[in-house]
């Protein structure tokens, strides 16, 4: 069974210009790295290109898949109803860049933070109302469903309890035609 896709995340490239002078400021703030400005902002500059083209989201019916990485290809399915917090943070140089993190956290995972980290997603409000949307829908199915099977499990009680019946009879006229 497929699940349609509801949206596709797009990311900014803007991140690429973050990544960039974060790696320099790290580059400055540890001294030793000063020298190595040039050659870091070049490798930064040739791989997040890449990095930023093989990252995606798409938000489906009942998960969310989350695809990254460039030499280790990694692909992340969260379903929606496992999904507890979807934390929008934007520090003070993402500002200048106007890029938002979506982190998601989930009932039940191992560990300190988030599972699943999406830096620079354009529109990062909407996608992440979108995600909050589906999920409460999800839920409210749900709870519909759970109710429903009350009405259907009587239904199926009658049925075996008819059918024990019946058969209840046939061995009571089975005996009776031995004796």
């Amino acid at each position: 069974m497929t699940e349609s896709s509801l949206l596709n995340a797009r990311f900014s490239p803007k991140v690429k210009q973050y990544w960039l002078l974060l790696g320099m400021f790290t580059c400055v703030i540890s001294m030793v790295g000063i020298p190595f400005i040039p050659i870091v902002a070049l490798i930064i500059w040739l791989v997040a290109g890449r990095i930023l083209a093989a990252m995606s989201a798409t938000l489906l019916t009942r998960k969310l898949v989350v695809k990254r990485g460039v030499f280790f290809k990694e692909e992340k399915s969260i379903p929606l109803e496992k999904i507890t917090d979807v934390a929008l943070s934007q520090g003070p140089l993402m500002r200048q860049f106007g890029l938002y993190r979506l982190s998601f956290e989930t009932a039940g995972q191992s560990g300190q933070g988030a599972l699943v980290s999406l830096l620079g997603v354009v529109d990062a409000e909407t996608f992440r109302e979108a995600i909050l949307k589906q999920k409460d829908e999800i839920s409210q199915t749900s709870a519909k469903a759970e109710h429903q099977p009350e009405d259907s499990q009587l239904e199926l009680l009658r049925s075996l309890t008819y059918s024990v019946k019946n058969i209840e009879q046939m061995l009571v006229t089975l005996l009776d035609e031995k004796r």
